[in-house]
């Protein structure tokens, strides 16, 4: 996946499907793991983990836990982790996370929402115990 994959390592699932740069595809698409797409996706995406190299092009809204842009979104991205949109990468949508990053260079032209993590809910109800 090279260094476009690298802020996941940690997290991500082997590779689970991939569409090439070369192929372009109509419709809906939800699968578990981890999603690359290099093509032109015109429809949803609903999975794990998305990445969306610098030639995806996606005409369409995504659902995941955590999503990387490289390339160019035309929709709405949602992800309960976290969303980095790379130097050469275009957001033209309304995004919903808890964290953001955009590079040097990004566009992103749109609404955003940001979201706090549920984590202090654990650590209340952990004080509690002990106590």
């Amino acid at each position: 996946m090279g260094s476009i994959g690298s802020m996941f390592s940690k997290n991500t699932e082997k590779l689970g499907s991939f569409i090439g740069s070369n192929c372009h595809f109509k419709g809906d698409i939800k699968t578990q793991g981890t999603l690359r797409v290099d093509g032109t996706v015109e429809g949803n995406i609903e999975a794990n983990w998305l990445i969306l190299g610098e030639t995806a092009h996606l005409k369409g809204d995504t659902v995941s836990r955590g999503i990387i842009v490289g390339g160019r979104v035309d929709g709405n991205l949602n992800a309960r982790e976290i969303i980095e949109i790379k130097a050469k990468g275009q957001v033209t949508g309304e995004i919903t996370t808890s964290k953001l990053s955009i590079a040097e260079g990004a566009m992103f032209n749109g609404r955003s929402s940001m979201f706090r993590e549920e984590s202090n809910v654990v650590e209340l109800q952990a004080k509690e115990k002990v106590s």
